[in-house]
C-alpha cells in the first residue's frame, strides 16, 4: 500500500513540478525577471508539495528555531536528505537565492524559471576559477535582501551517514562576512535519497545559533559540522526512539549504533 501511495506522490509531485517550471519559464522568457511573481509560484509549489506529503504518503513536517534567522541578508547552511529539505525551509527565506550547478540552467522552462529568480550558479567543471563568479552573484543576491540557501555537502546524504562538507561554503562565510545559519534535519529517515517508497512520520528540521562572522576558515568549518551534524543526529535518534514504520536496513542499524555510541545515547 505504501508503494502505491509513492507512485501517487510522485505522479502528482512531478506533474505539477514540470507545469510550473513551464509556467514560471515561459514568464522569464515574456516578462524577463518577474520574481515577485515567480516567487509566489515557487511558495505554492513548496506548500503544495508539503501537502501532498502529508495527505498521500503520511510524511508530515514540523521546523523550529526560525526565531535563529537574524534579520536582513545571510547564508541558511542545510543538511541535505530529501527534497523535502527545500519545501520545508523556503517559507523561511523571504527571498531565497539557492546555489545550483550551472548544467542545471540547461535544462529546458526549469532552468530558465531558476534563471529568472536569484539562484546562484557555480560551473563545477572550471574548479576554483568558479570561484570568483559565485562570490560575485553571491554579493549581489546579500544587497539585494536575499537569504542565500546552501547545501555545504553539495548533495544528499543518507541519514546518520559519515559527514562529507566541502570547502566552498568556508571560503563564502570568510569572504562575505554575514551570519551563517546552520540548519539540522531528519529527513532521510523517511524520504531516502533514490528510494521508490516514502515512509509516514513526522520530518523536522530546526535552525540553530547562526555562527557570526569573524571566526578563521578553519574555525568555522569546525563549528559548522559540529552544530548540524550534532543535532541532525539528535533528531534522527529522537524519531528512531518513538518508532518508524520504515524498515530497518542492516546498514541503517550500524549507522544508529554508530550515531548512539557518539552521542552518549543508549539504546
Amino acid at each position: 500500500m505504501q508503494s502505491l501511495r509513492s507512485a501517487l506522490f510522485y505522479l502528482l509531485f512531478l506533474g505539477q513540478t514540470v507545469i510550473l517550471a513551464i509556467v514560471v519559464g515561459t514568464i522569464a522568457i515574456v516578462a524577463r525577471r518577474r520574481v515577485e511573481l515567480n516567487w509566489r509560484i515557487g511558495q505554492y509549489w513548496g506548500e503544495s508539495n508539503k501537502a501532498l506529503l502529508r495527505w498521500i504518503v503520511g510524511i508530515r513536517t514540523e521546523v523550529i528555531g526560525s526565531e535563529n534567522i537574524p534579520p536582513g541578508g545571510c547564508i541558511l547552511a542545510a543538511k541535505h536528505q530529501s527534497d523535502w529539505d527545500i519545501f520545508a525551509i523556503l517559507p523561511y527565506t523571504i527571498r531565497p537565492a539557492f546555489i545550483a550547478k550551472k548544467e542545471l540552467m540547461n535544462i529546458p522552462f526549469f532552468g530558465w524559471a531558476a534563471s529568472s529568480l536569484d539562484t546562484i550558479t557555480i560551473d563545477r567543471s572550471r574548479g576554483g576559477q568558479a570561484i570568483p563568479a559565485m562570490m560575485d552573484d553571491a554579493r549581489g543576491a546579500l544587497a539585494r535582501g536575499c537569504r542565500i540557501i546552501i547545501f555545504p555537502e553539495g548533495t544528499r546524504r543518507a541519514p546518520l551517514a559519515e559527514p562529507d562538507y566541502k570547502y566552498g561554503l568556508a571560503r563564502m562565510y570568510v569572504e562575505l562576512g554575514v551570519p551563517v545559519v546552520p540548519v539540522a534535519l531528519n529527513s532521510g529517515l523517511f524520504w531516502g535519497r533514490n528510494s521508490l517508497i516514502l515512509w509516514p512520520g513526522t520530518a523536522r528540521a530546526q535552525f540553530l545559533p547562526p555562527i557570526q562572522p569573524g571566526l578563521s576558515l578553519e574555525e568555522f568549518q569546525r563549528q559548522l559540522i559540529e552544530s548540524i551534524e550534532t543535532n541532525s543526529d539528535r533528531l534522527a535518534l529522537d524519531a528512531v526512539d518513538k518508532g518508524l514504520s520504515r524498515p530497518m536496513t542492516p546498514e541503517l542499524e550500524a549507522r544508529i549504533a554508530a550515531a548512539r555510541l557518539r552521542n552518549g545515547r543508549s539504546a
